[in-house]
């Protein structure tokens, strides 16, 4: 027994390297949408193509996977977790060197092909490692290992505002080939200074190189193989199960919201506050550090650890993470970046430790409760203005942490041999980020500015505060554990 924890703690290091990598990258679009609006002069709407052809991918390679495992049997199942992992990383390594020509020929198109291929390959890794980091363990604590996976991954999306943010605006934007806008004039960041083609280049072939690297640890990395005949399952039987359809909904809502608040932050705090994208990316960091930390909690919550152990643990991660993320930033500024301007989210922290212990480590009550919390904030964003504003959409990153996670298992919970068929359902379903910032971003276009365009996510958010109340319950005579 204790040689196969020693296996599931070594495969649980190696897929959260995965995690950090594609929260990073995802995250470094939240820094490419200002970077090309200025680069091509984008509108708002034009600017949320970004994200729109990189989520595309999920729900079309998600797609293209489904349909195989109905006609041909679950691909995961019969290649293993470890080459569809492999085989991710390749195609997204691919792409990340696309980046290279679209940037030296400022081909917009091309931009957003290398986005959708990286998609592509991040699909495969969503597919194959989220239920196999559900698989590695007790299925009581399921929830717990993938928001500890998912809290790497948000480690991921709150350093590449701060790393990204300081390459492409400041560090690289001085080097290079100084870059100028189809009229021929120079493009220049908020703060007057230039950006340049490496800017862009050198952080996406650095990427190529690290997913070249994670391929080959994990070839020879020995990792648990789950097989069995029962796995490999030809129709749409996840299809009957409640709680998946439902879940993938709340899939979809979930991711768009996020996405769409994260994308549009760095334009909203310039437009609310006049931020310079040197300063915003500092406060983008606390949105996406704030989901990193919730995920941690969640982690520990959703454990099996005793109630004050729990409890004490939860604190102290909270208070650590938070000065990790102000450590960082502060160093990352020169020392020039006080206190006072982010002690605002020590009363969020104290709102989502509250809000764990109301949710009693049930990831459904938990997952209703935070909706909830996101909704009145959102509505606090609409009713306000300036910093109050930026502060309620900033603590909104704290209470998406566990969304993803607890959607995700509460979904995949007892569909056994369907469990990968079902995981391919609930990617699609990162269809979200794609349509939900378009969305938000043609309504922004309509008010000529971002801030009323905060009631669209809403609307997702109240669909999920309802699938963490009622809609992740299997009613009685639905099928809920196999066909």
């Amino acid at each position: 027994m204790t040689e196969e924890k020693q296996r599931y703690t070594g495969a649980l290091v190696v897929l959260t390297s995965l995690f950090f990598m594609w929260g990073f990258i995802t995250c470094m679009n939240d820094i490419l949408i200002p970077f090309l609006k200025k680069m091509f002069d984008l509108d708002r709407f034009q600017s949320m193509l970004v994200q729109f052809a990189f989520f595309t991918a999920y729900f079309i390679g998600s797609l293209i996977y489904f349909v195989v495992s109905t006609r041909k049997g679950d691909p995961i199942s019969k290649i293993g977790y470890k080459n569809g992992l492999i085989a991710g990383l390749v195609i997204s390594a691919f792409a990340s060197l696309m980046f290279y020509p679209a940037a030296k020929f400022q081909m917009f198109g091309l931009f957003l092909t290398a986005l959708f291929i990286l998609a592509l390959g991040f699909t495969l890794l969503q597919i194959a490692a989220n239920p196999y980091v559900a698989l590695l363990g007790p299925p009581a604590t399921a929830s717990s290992r993938l928001n500890l996976s998912q809290a790497f991954n948000s480690l991921g999306t709150t350093l590449a505002p701060i790393i990204g943010g300081y390459l492409v605006f400041h560090y690289l934007a001085r080097l290079g080939t100084p870059l100028y806008n189809r009229s021929g004039q120079p493009v220049l960041t908020d703060a007057g200074g230039q950006l340049s083609i490496l800017g862009i280049q050198l952080p996406y072939i650095s990427f190529a190189i690290i997913f070249i690297l994670l391929a080959i640890i994990i070839q020879f990395t020995k990792l648990p193989r789950f097989t069995g005949s029962a796995s490999i399952q030809k129709g749409a039987g996840a299809l009957k199960h409640r709680q998946l359809k439902l879940g993938m909904i709340a899939i979809f809502l979930y991711v768009g919201a996020e996405v769409t608040i994260g994308s549009s932050f760095i334009n909203y705090a310039h437009e609310i506050t006049g931020f310079t994208e040197m300063q915003a990316k500092n406060f983008l960091a606390f949105y996406w550090g704030g989901a990193m930390i919730g995920r941690f909690l969640g982690a520990i919550s959703l454990s099996n650890m005793q109630k004050t152990k729990k409890y004490a643990s939860m604190l102290l991660t909270s208070v650590f993470t938070f000065l990790l993320i102000y450590g960082i930033i502060y160093v990352e500024n020169g020392g020039n970046f006080p206190f006072r301007l982010i002690a605002p989210f020590i009363l969020f922290l104290i709102l989502n430790y509250v809000g764990f212990i109301f949710g009693k480590s049930l990831p459904g009550r938990t997952l209703a409760i935070f909706a909830f919390v996101v909704i009145g904030l959102l509505v606090t964003t609409l009713l306000t203005s300036g910093i109050v504003a930026l502060w309620t959409i900033i603590g909104i990153g704290l209470f998406n942490s566990i969304m993803w996670s607890n959607i995700f298992t509460l979904a995949i919970k007892d569909l056994k041999e369907y469990t990968a068929q079902g995981s391919s359902l609930l990617v699609m379903m990162i269809l979200g980020g794609a349509l939900i910032p378009l969305l938000q971003g043609a309504v922004a276009d309509m008010f000529n500015g971002y801030h009323y365009s905060y009631f669209v996510p809403i609307i997702s958010y109240i669909y999920i505060f309802y699938y963490g109340w009622k809609g992740h319950i299997v009613k009685p005579g639905k099928p809920a554990k196999s066909s």
